[in-house]
């Protein structure tokens, strides 16, 4: 497979590095991708100059960056690489790869969200079957993330279930997420999880239109 590093920027700030299918990015990835392709390019995190939908005032909003704790670095696997160097052939851009995803799966997790009342923002990767209600899914910070490979760090994924089957969502929809987070690992068919939010309240995040 054809393998190349791709800069993402994280809602938020900061920035790390992810591998993904040339081919799949020219194609389109998946169908549930292609209903985003006039709103978001692979890779790209939500832009937050939308105005949100009407809060809960006992969630406080959080962000992407304020799961990442203080003073982990992303970019550990690629230290010393010349990334915009290296052909996708390169014998070291697999082994980064594979260092990356052992890396990542392992990210530490911020304890001090255990418990607290947040609502965030990010895309869905359904964990149901196809054409279901969703009912349970993975939240993450960009366009792509679990659909190529590897996915985000832990500390970066979201495992979402909810009280009640929601029909219409499909992966790659935009959505507020809201209630209490629990600093808890999952390992799930679409990547690692280091926080959990059971009986999520679930809104659409409405992407604001490409100038």
């Amino acid at each position: 497979m054809s393998l190349a590093f791709t800069v993402i920027a994280l809602a938020g700030g900061g920035a790390t590095y992810f591998f993904r299918p040339l081919s799949a990015l020219e194609s389109g990835a998946t169908a549930g991708a292609a209903r985003h392709e006039s709103a978001y390019a692979v890779g790209e995190a939500l832009r937050l100059a939308v105005a949100p939908s009407t809060p809960d005032p006992a969630l406080r909003e959080i962000a992407w960056r304020d799961l990442l704790p203080k003073g982990w670095d992303p970019l550990v696997p690629f230290k010393g690489l010349k990334l915009d160097e290296l052909d996708d052939a390169d014998p070291r851009a697999q082994i980064a790869l594979y260092k990356a995803r052992q890396y990542w799966k392992n990210a530490p997790v911020e304890p001090a969200l255990d418990g607290a009342a947040v609502r965030l923002a990010g895309f869905v990767v359904s964990l149901d079957a196809e054409g279901e209600a969703i009912r349970e899914f993975l939240l993450v910070p960009y366009f792509g993330a679990c659909i190529h490979v590897p996915p985000p760090p832990a500390n970066q994924v979201i495992h979402v279930r909810t009280d009640k089957p929601l029909p219409g969502l499909r992966t790659m929809d935009t959505v507020w997420i809201g209630g209490a987070m629990r600093v808890e690992r999952a390992d799930t068919m679409m990547g690692y999880a280091g926080y959990a939010m059971h009986g999520a309240r679930v809104e659409p995040y409405l992407p604001p239109a490409r100038q």
